[in-house]
């Protein structure tokens, strides 16, 4: 079993997710009382979310790039990076740090294609719906058609995703906010919704709608033991 490294803390709320998930598909899939190997590095999610928002990348990929070092001297095998939004630093981390990084949005992308999936709606924080580089990602490389928000409904997506779900609040209010927007999405031809940042599924699940919701929290950290337990 490879070493799973994870890169956490953006936010805590969804990175505890991936611990559990991880650890219960391994102990499913080998059984008796295995479980994960992993190294973990948590940051301070107020330094990062400021930054986000500054717009200053360049500081956090080298943030996080040192932070993914220290997972690599700690023993991972391999790099998860536990949010969609900072997948934006992927390639600077992966080159500094030298370490193999599972991408969240190729690992979505297979279970959309697996699924016949061709147009997808996207949720997500305002830099992964607007930016180019998560949406390019499915647009070039698996040939997804990807639908977003309008431009309120962006701004109340990430608004919730900052101002509750990172703080661990889940309003039903915003519940129905979300459901309304997948609503339209699913209107405008989405066969499927990303849950494009790792906090959502705490808010909506898939029972909550039939529009088929893929829960990128979900799809990683299976995704990570895929590549743990690959031969």
């Amino acid at each position: 079993m490879k070493t799973i490294g994870l890169l956490g803390g953006m936010s805590w709320e969804s990175t505890a997710l991936y611990y559990e998930i991880i650890n219960k598909e391994v102990q499913k899939r080998l059984g008796s009382l295995h479980s994960a190997k992993v190294a973990m590095y948590s940051v301070d999610f107020e330094e990062i979310e400021r930054l986000q928002h500054s717009g200053d990348w360049d500081k956090l990929g080298k943030i996080l790039a040192e932070y993914a070092q220290n997972i690599k001297s700690a023993g991972a095998d391999f790099l998860v990076i536990c949010t969609n939004t900072m997948h934006k630093v992927a390639p600077q981390i992966e080159s500094v740090a030298d370490i193999p990084i599972v991408h969240i949005a190729d690992a979505t992308a297979k279970e959309l294609i697996k699924d016949g999936i061709k147009k997808v709606g996207l949720l997500g924080t305002a830099f992964t719906m607007e930016q180019d580089f998560y949406k390019s990602r499915l647009q070039e490389k698996f040939n997804l058609e990807v639908l977003t928000p309008a431009r309120e409904d962006r701004e109340l997506v990430h608004k919730v995703i900052y101002d509750e779900l990172c703080l661990g609040n889940c309003k039903d209010s915003s519940k129905q906010e979300y459901l309304r927007v997948i609503d339209d999405l699913a209107k405008r031809g989405a066969e499927g919704i990303i849950l494009g940042c790792t906090e959502i599924g705490l808010l909506v699940k898939q029972n909550d709608t039939k529009v088929k919701l893929y829960d990128t929290t979900a799809i990683h950290a299976k995704a990570a033991v895929d590549y743990a337990l690959q031969k």
